[in-house]
């Protein structure tokens, strides 16, 4: 066993490679941005000499036009390099962004429900937008500069070694004295950042809930309470974000002063070296600008550690993300028998936290039989249904189709004998054809329109402003709920499943509708394997068996 050490060793190794898996594909680019970074740093360190060798010729009344256009050649080239450079980084942080975030995304995707119903979508959010920025922000912005940073440190320190080695040393015996100090403030980072991510995520989650429940919240009229709500999180968010901005901000504002007054008391000490003629005026300007060239990167190298610890914090939480496991694709089997029954054999089921819901559960739907399930909420109907599509696994049991477990088949060959009519139907911003055609996006206007005509969704679209070209709405709020259970019904027949779910699919439609939608579905139901969820009596109509569940069994 792992003592606490170890564990969070063994944290930081997995972040690291993680990290490194990203940065690897970069490389060329990432060599080529340190290339012109180095380039732009040697540019910097020969500014301060040259102007020593100016101050001199200035004041032996020298010809200065070559070293003035020398001296402004370097300007140009460095600040040139610099924005290159920044360009450069730019490309580089944002594909490596890019292509971490997709990664996250796929993953999420593949994640099983229940680590997705574990968590608030601000939290998800998250890990998509802060915490991928954070990372490819410190990847160019934190590590990269590290070696011309250092290689700038070391040529400054080098140059006022050569030209006042009593001041150099002094200079060398404060730096770490300032990185120590700064290290220990560098500490406090990460739990700030932490706190900010936090309170970021929660503002989202309100936010994105809010927004989805805007009709809900109007006619209970709890505007100033949900306006407060928001309120008080942006409040969390400002005040982390505050905290953590006072930290960083004070980082970089106490190297300049510190820098700065050590710079004053070398020039103080200089003058006096002058005056004793041990040091030449130009030699004495080379060393002060010397010193003003080591406050940025001293500054820059103080808030690495601070850097580090807020982007560890974010690759530890990437890494859980990624280091979760997806659902279980191990089935082999690409052609699933529609043609056989459906049987759950003594299934056990148990929700984490919560009583069993199934215990021995047994229950065989045959093959073009149409079985309603009915029973209060919770008794255990979407849990079935979930079962069936393997949305979830039962922790003892098993389900199987023709005879062959579930988990001998493929999950896409599964799903794709299975359409699915929910009660809560979640339409895309997108037009009607791109919404029946979602998973199907080869297939043709004519399968489409036939898919809407048997769901008796073609006349109502055809009214629309557009056509199959009206665009629908976040979540279809531009149509009527009956009219959006009707273009979900389409996008189900449109797959053509052998076996077709509707979980209170008629609950959006008035009693006249209802009917309507019954009608059209006698005709959709023969020949394919039918389970329902409901408990409206017209749809009960429909079915050759009722079945009612109650405390994880049938009564």
């Amino acid at each position: 066993m792992w003592g606490k050490g170890e564990r969070g060793d063994a944290v930081k190794a997995v972040a690291r490679a993680r990290l490194m898996a990203w940065v690897r594909p970069h490389l060329p680019a990432l060599a080529a941005v340190l290339a012109l970074m180095l380039m732009q740093s040697a540019a910097t360190l020969l500014q301060p000499w040259l102007g020593g060798v100016l101050t001199d010729r200035l004041m032996l009344n020298q010809h200065l036009g070559a070293l003035l256009w020398l001296l402004f050649a370097l300007i140009c080239a460095q600040q040139g390099l610099g924005y290159v450079t920044a360009i450069q980084l730019q490309k580089v942080s944002g594909r490596l962004q890019a292509d971490a975030g997709s990664e996250l995304y796929a993953h999420m995707q593949s994640l099983p429900l229940e680590w997705h119903n574990a968590r608030q979508r601000g939290d998800v959010l998250a890990l998509l937008y802060v915490d991928i920025y954070r990372i490819g922000r410190y990847v160019t912005g934190t590590l990269l500069p590290l070696l011309p940073l250092l290689f700038t440190l070391i040529g400054a320190l080098a140059m006022m070694l050569h030209l006042a080695p009593a001041i150099a040393v002094t200079v060398a015996v404060l730096m770490p004295l300032m990185f120590l100090a700064l290290k220990l403030v560098g500490r406090r980072l990460r739990p700030m950042s932490h706190a900010s991510a936090e309170a970021w995520a929660a503002q989202s989650s309100l936010a994105e809930q809010n927004l989805e429940s805007l009709a809900l919240i109007k006619a209970f009229g709890t505007e100033p309470a949900e306006r407060a709500n928001f309120r008080d999180r942006a409040d969390a968010v400002y005040a982390a974000d505050l905290r953590l901005a006072k930290l960083q901000g004070a980082i970089n504002p106490a190297v300049y002063v510190i820098g700065a007054g050590a710079i004053l008391l070398l020039l103080g000490s200089g003058g006096h070296v002058i005056i004793r003629s041990e040091m030449r005026m130009g030699e004495l300007v080379s060393v002060f600008l010397y010193g003003m060239v080591l406050v940025g990167p001293v500054g820059s190298l103080a808030s690495v550690y601070g850097s580090t610890m807020a982007a560890m914090g974010s690759l530890r939480r990437l890494s859980d993300a990624l280091n979760a496991a997806p659902e279980v694709d191990a089935g082999t089997e690409d052609v699933v028998p529609v043609a056989g029954d459906i049987v759950y054999s003594q299934i056990d089921f148990t929700y984490p936290g919560r009583e069993p819901l199934f215990s021995g559960l047994n229950l065989t739907i045959r093959a073009g039989e149409t079985v309603a399930l009915t029973g209060v909420n919770g008794a255990g109907k979407s849990t079935l249904v979930h079962l069936l599509l393997r949305l979830v696994e039962p922790q003892g049991g098993r389900v199987a189709i023709g005879g062959i477990d579930l988990r001998e088949f493929r999950l896409q060959a599964l799903r794709g004998q299975i359409g699915l009519v929910a009660q809560q139907v979640l339409l895309f911003n997108a037009t009607v054809r791109e919404n029946i055609a979602y998973g199907r996006v080869d297939a043709s206007q004519d399968a489409i329109e036939r898919a809407a005509q048997a769901a008796r969704a073609h006349d109502f679209i055809m009214a629309l402003p557009q056509g199959y070209d009206t665009v629908v709405g976040d979540q279809g709020v531009r149509l009527s709920g009956g009219q959006r259970q009707r273009i979900a019904l389409a996008r189900a027949l449109l797959r053509d499943p052998a076996i077709l779910i509707l979980d209170e699919a008629t609950a959006m439609f008035d009693p006249e509708g209802e009917i309507e939608f019954i009608e059209a579905c006698r005709d959709i139901l023969a020949h394919r394997t039918v389970i329902m969820i409901t408990h409206r009596p017209a749809s009960l109509a429909l079915a050759n068996r009722v079945l009612r569940l109650e405390s994880g069994r049938f009564v």
